[in-house]
């Protein structure tokens, strides 16, 4: 009887410590299969159930007189559930071989995870912007005088430079030079020895506002000319705007004294002439000409020259140069008709050299070198200008 207890008492202390190394073995169960997992070893899962034994009865109540240890409760068993998750998460943090390949897991590891090696860095390659740089304001091109209202006015002919046109248009044909230098020292010297002198005692006398009004007088007497001229090259505009002008000057202008449509109304328009016509129908300007007194013309302006003539009523009506009969004539006497056209040219000459006694010969400075050329280069210039426009 006595050995049945013993060896009953025996049975009971080696099956209760069975069931604490059990239970440790179900609780570490999850994180010792993490870690085999790792080590690459077999996983070896428990697991116990605490429950009667087959009398029905608990452990306790079988075995009396043994102290049993007190089982977790569910607090416990949440608190180590959540430092098993924690070793598992630990264990399956990948484990990085060392720099000279060797892994201290040990020679079972078949793959060890190479160091991720860093992509090498790429350089940004920063392109230099170009600043917006404005461009330099373009210069803006003068008004036009006649844009202005104001006449167009000679401009300052280079003595030197080659005439406008000189390749297509207004050739420098100079052929009869001899006879053309001989004119030019002629009306040279008639200018130096008379024209100037007589001139200077005029404008000595005459003020400027008198020159000025009789210079308008002699551009409203040539109007008749210039209208037509507009007719003839097809300038209907300003053909219109001559007869205007025409009628505002003689009227409120006094004659043409005053040149009332330009300074009221700003009405102004390039002066036509026949030679401009001859060029608008394509004729040639032919050999360069020097006529005496007259000055600088072509061949094709000379003849204009004339035409324009006949076309000015005062020539064929008031002052006929020319007798044809069956013409209406204002003034008959021919003694009277001569002076009357000697005393007009000669004083429309005075004056305007009145009006240009401080400028040059013919447009152009004395003191060139070769003054001839340097006048007849500025006259064709001047042409060649005037019927552009």
């Amino acid at each position: 009887m006595q050995d049945n207890q013993i060896i009953r008492w025996m049975f009971g202390v080696g099956f209760t410590l069975g069931l604490v190394g059990l239970s440790g073995c179900a609780t570490g169960s999850e994180s010792l299969g993490s870690l085999d997992a790792t080590l690459g070893l077999p996983s070896v899962t428990a697991s116990v159930t605490v429950g009667a034994d087959g009398d029905g009865r608990s452990l306790r109540e079988a075995l009396p007189g043994v102290t049993l240890p007190a089982f977790p409760s569910g607090d416990q068993s949440e608190t180590r559930s959540s430092d098993s998750d924690q070793v598992k998460s630990q264990a399956a943090t990948p484990v990085l071989a060392q720099a000279d390949g060797f892994s201290p897991l040990g020679p079972h590891d078949e793959s060890p995870v190479q160091p991720a090696v860093p992509p090498p860095p790429v350089e940004k390659v920063v392109e230099p912007t170009a600043q917006a740089t404005e461009p330099p304001p373009a210069p803006q091109a003068e008004p036009s005088l006649e844009s202005k209202g104001e006449p167009a006015k000679d401009e300052t002919y280079d003595p030197f430079a080659k005439a406008e046109g000189s390749a297509d248009g207004m050739e420098e044909y100079d052929p009869w030079e001899p006879f053309n230098v001989k004119m030019f020292q002629f009306n040279r010297k008639l200018d130096e020895w008379i024209v100037k002198p007589v001139a200077t005692v005029y404008d000595n006398i005459v003020p400027d506002g008198a020159e000025q009004g009789l210079s308008n007088i002699f551009h409203n007497m040539r109007t008749v000319p210039r209208l037509l001229n507009n007719l003839f090259q097809g300038k209907f505009k300003g053909a219109g705007i001559e007869f205007g002008r025409f009628l505002l000057n003689t009227s409120f202008g006094l004659g043409g004294y005053f040149d009332f449509a330009k300074e009221a109304y700003g009405i102004v328009t390039p002066d036509e002439d026949f030679g401009q016509t001859l060029a608008t129908y394509k004729t040639k300007p032919g050999p360069y000409l020097v006529v005496p007194i007259l000055g600088s013309y072509t061949v094709r302006d000379v003849s204009g020259f004339v035409v324009d003539l006949i076309l000015d009523p005062f020539n064929i009506l008031l002052f006929p140069f020319v007798d044809v009969k069956g013409w209406p004539q204002v003034v008959t006497n021919g003694d009277t008709v001569t002076f009357a056209q000697i005393g007009i040219r000669a004083g429309y000459m005075v004056n305007e050299r009145a009006i240009n006694i401080e400028t040059t010969f013919e447009g152009v400075e004395e003191t060139v070198v070769d003054l001839y050329g340097a006048v007849r280069n500025a006259y064709l210039q001047k042409r060649a200008r005037a019927i552009r426009e």
